[in-house]
Parts: C-alpha cells; sequence; structure tokens
C-alpha cells in the first residue's frame, strides 16, 4: 500500500491509499480518483517529503505512547484528587446532593453501587485499569 498526499484544481488537499503507484496513475486517469470535498476529478500529486522512522520514532510504539499518557493521568489524578477508598459511592453522592463541598475524588466501588450513581445523574465515570491510579500506602 502506499498513501499519496494530493491536491485538485481547486487547491484542495486530501490523501488517499492504493495498492501500488501504477493503481494510482490508472484511476486518476480513468477519473477515480476524486476530491472529497468539491469532487473535482482533476487531482495532482502534492510534493511529499519520506516517512522514515528515526530511530526514536521506531521505539515510539502506540503501546508505549499509550502507557506513558496513562501514567501521566495516574500521576494527575494522585496529585490532584482525594482518595477516598471504599467511600466512593457515599462521597460522591453527598457532594451530588449538596450535602458536603464538591472536590475531585477518586476510590473505589462496587459495580452496584456505580450502576446507582449512574441512574442517579451522579456524574463519575469508572477508570480502565491502565489509567487507574494506584491507591495511597496507609500509614500504620
Amino acid at each position: 500500500m502506499i498513501r499519496y498526499a494530493l491536491v485538485c484544481d481547486h487547491e484542495h488537499e486530501f490523501e488517499a491509499w492504493f495498492r501500488n503507484s501504477s493503481d494510482y496513475d490508472e484511476q486518476a486517469a480513468s477519473g477515480l480518483v476524486e476530491c472529497p470535498l468539491c469532487a473535482s476529478t482533476s487531482v495532482r500529486k502534492a510534493v511529499m517529503a519520506p516517512n522514515v522512522a528515526s530511530p526514536k520514532r521506531r521505539k515510539e510504539t502506540p503501546q508505549k505512547m499509550m502507557m506513558e499518557m496513562a501514567g501521566k493521568v495516574r500521576a494527575h489524578i494522585r496529585d490532584n484528587f482525594d482518595y477516598v477508598g471504599d467511600k466512593f459511592a457515599d462521597e460522591a453522592r453527598a457532594m451530588h446532593e449538596g450535602d458536603i463541598p464538591h472536590r475531585d475524588i477518586y476510590g473505589e466501588t462496587t459495580p452496584e453501587e456505580a450502576k446507582a450513581l449512574a441512574e442517579d445523574g451522579v456524574p463519575c465515570a469508572p477508570l480502565p485499569a491502565p489509567f487507574a491510579p494506584v491507591p495511597p500506602k496507609r500509614v500504620n
């Protein structure tokens, strides 16, 4: 597969994928390559720089980038939210009902409690495991 940067006669820029360069040539000559913005079939290849991955970029896999982002989310929550442990549902509901002042919290709850919070319109969301911060260590 090959990706081309293309430009129509109205100077709209877009990209398209082709099986190989001759497929592009054949489709363009037949009027099958069309601008997605104006439907013009008068299309030419734009100047492109080759997509050569540097050694640094080769190491940045999507999985690694996601895990780095997850680490940043965990750190942000840990540093800026109050950990309330298994009292999460009670605290979230009390804030929602105006019984206690609002603050950013995180903690644990059962699936049943989470469902009840959602049904009652209490704003909260579960965090997927890679994003969920580790609870702080308890000091005895």
